[in-house]
């Protein structure tokens, strides 16, 4: 018994130690990105993941001169590049966490889609849900982007859906537990 609980932990090592290589060599390099700056953004670093398995990019805030939010206001920051995607996919603009958590900043339109197609400056619709003004300067991480592929499915207009078991049950047809009794 003991030599299969050492050689147990051995094999969940050698596992754990080729799934996280075949983890690893997934590349985010698969899909091309064309990316372009602004005439004003040549100074901002480009979007980057943070750590290799980041799903974001963050994006940058391309101001000139620092921007208040007050509270309950919602402001459209501009991260000062542009993209092309291929069709098929999206940007999705999204909220940074410590933002949301530490200040109550966070993207109001989330996740802001940004379709294949648009070639204008990428923005952040911003609102302050914090207790107290927040100002955003140059270069600030305001926001990230994660790309994603869109299903285009051809729409088939139909005289009738088939059954299902919810049928047309809406909000909350699936039932609420109570928290009180």
């Amino acid at each position: 018994m003991r030599f299969w609980v050492k050689h147990r932990v051995d094999f969940n090592k050698f596992l754990l130690k080729r799934a996280n290589s075949r983890f690893f060599q997934a590349s985010h390099d698969d899909l091309p990105l064309l990316i372009t700056r602004t005439n004003d953004a040549h100074d901002l670093p480009l979007p980057k993941r943070q750590t290799p398995g980041a799903a974001g990019m963050d994006l940058h805030a391309n101001v000139h001169e620092p921007v208040c939010i007050r509270k309950g206001a919602r402001v459209l920051i501009p991260t000062g590049i542009k993209i092309a995607l291929p069709i098929g996919y999206e940007a999705q603009v999204r909220p940074r966490s410590g933002l949301a958590f530490n200040f109550g900043v966070t993207v109001l339109n989330t996740p802001g889609t940004v379709d294949a197609d648009y070639r204008g400056e990428l923005c952040a619709l911003l609102i302050n849900l914090g207790e107290e003004d927040f100002t955003v300067h140059r270069g600030d991480r305001i926001a990230q982007m994660v790309i994603a592929k869109v299903e285009m499915p051809e729409l088939c207009e139909t005289e009738a859906l088939p059954d299902s078991l919810r049928g047309d049950g809406g909000y909350g047809s699936t039932g609420v537990v109570s928290t009180t009794k």
